[in-house]
């Protein structure tokens, strides 16, 4: 697993120092400023630069589907991962349009294998999830397996020279999977954490609801307390693959110094799991958007993260994550290249 060294905490706040002496006035860009400091501290530099970002878009299958809780077929899965490859997909879009690249890891897809793809990593640890309701997702070597995953995911990324790196998801049936992981790190009830995913009418949300308790309360009795128990063997009880994997995104991009930014509720559930195995990993994180998930509003209160954008988003891919790539890098063009009142001559600094 990727090791990650706290930021310097003293450039952080010369940072903060030179911030607050640009040309205008103390906090008039609001949280643009703090941003920038931060992105200041991951790379060690009073003036931070970003370059092209990339996306990581984990996609596995999951056997709760078969428990009716997603509006769409499982088979939906691959036929996504085609779309995404084919550039035919809504994070495509997105990321010609904010300079990021897209890379699409099968951690776990339940079909064929895909036919060999430049953008392409096939990395499938097993062919989707057992039914969380009534058995483990999957077992510890296989959690260590996607994690893993996700990290090579990214080490490829960031050797082809992103600078700044999300990860995005795809798996029918993923938002149940994080539900219930969710629910498991922040000790919280099924019906506190689980929405309508996409889009599920009122029967199969109660369904729903129903089978993330369920999948608690089993994962309760196979490891005890959920809270205290080792974080990867609780993911390994109720996760999803690509979940994990966007954890092992996360850990990576933190280990090789690069800002990482959340999306939606599956990914940030990954992000959950990241920072329990890497405390650390807290001081490089952005959250990307906030979803209408209900279930996200309480991920990022417990990882102490403001949501850059709030625009209702509920597709994941890494469509939210990629969306605030082009905030971020205003955020340390600010801090690189304004002029302080001493180096403009302006009176007032």
């Amino acid at each position: 697993m990727a090791t990650v060294v706290p930021v310097d905490h003293e450039l952080l706040e010369r940072a903060r120092a030179r911030q607050d002496h640009l040309t205008k006035p103390p906090g008039s860009l609001g949280r643009l400023e703090d941003v920038g400091v931060r992105i200041a501290a991951i790379q060690r530099s009073e003036r931070p630069r970003l370059g092209p970002g990339a996306v990581v878009v984990a996609a596995a299958d999951h056997g709760v589907t078969a428990e009716g809780v997603s509006a769409y077929p499982a088979e939906v899965t691959p036929q996504m991962v085609q779309n995404f490859l084919a550039g035919g997909a809504a994070i495509n879009q997105i990321a010609r349009a904010a300079g990021a690249g897209v890379y699409v890891l099968d951690v776990g897809v339940n079909g064929p294998e895909f036919p060999a793809h430049e953008r392409l990593i096939p990395a499938r640890v097993r062919a989707g999830t057992g039914n969380i309701a009534r058995e483990p997702a999957m077992s510890p070597a296989e959690a260590m397996a996607a994690l893993q995953a996700g990290e090579n995911a990214a080490r490829r990324a960031i050797s082809e020279g992103a600078a700044i790196l999300a990860a995005g998801d795809m798996g029918i049936g993923n938002t149940t999977a994080a539900a219930a992981l969710t629910a498991a790190y922040l000790g919280l009830p099924a019906g506190e954490v689980t929405g309508r995913g996409t889009g599920v009418d009122d029967e199969a949300y109660g369904r729903k609801v129903a089978v993330v308790a369920r999948a608690l309360e089993r994962a309760a009795g196979e490891v005890g307390n959920l809270q205290e128990a080792d974080p990867l063997e609780v993911a390994a009880q109720l996760g999803g693959l690509e979940i994990v994997a966007a954890a092992g995104v996360f850990l990576a991009a933190a280990a090789a110094g690069l800002p990482a930014v959340t999306d939606g509720f599956p990914v940030t559930a990954g992000a959950l799991l990241a920072v329990r195995l890497e405390p650390n990993l807290k001081d490089y994180l952005f959250a990307g958007h906030r979803s209408v998930e209900p279930g996200h509003a309480r991920q990022l209160e417990a990882l102490g993260l403001e949501p850059l954008l709030d625009l209702g988003l509920r597709l994941g891919e890494g469509t939210g994550a990629v969306l605030s790539f082009p905030i971020l890098r205003a955020a340390a063009e600010v801090l690189a290249g304004m002029a302080t009142f001493d180096e403009a001559g302006v009176s007032g600094g």
